[in-house]
């Protein structure tokens, strides 16, 4: 199964968002920040995230850096 994180400081988009991609069949975990979203991403990357455009304790930026420097 396919599978998607969602990463939003807001809980009710992470639930819309959760329902919008189950919908399309893809297992869906979800994180409020950038450092929550990064432990999953080291746990098991998904083949899709859907990123908040203005997170808290990480931004945008960072994270994406730092994800692209993990081996997976």
């Amino acid at each position: 199964m396919r599978t998607c994180l969602v990463v939003d400081h807001s809980h009710v988009i992470r639930k819309v968002a959760r329902r919008i991609f189950e919908t399309m069949q893809f297992e869906t975990s979800e994180a409020e920040n950038g450092q929550e979203a990064l432990e999953l991403c080291n746990t098991a990357m998904p083949d899709a995230i859907l990123l908040d455009g203005h997170m808290p304790k990480m931004g945008n930026v960072e994270f994406l850096s730092t994800l692209r420097s993990l081996p997976n």
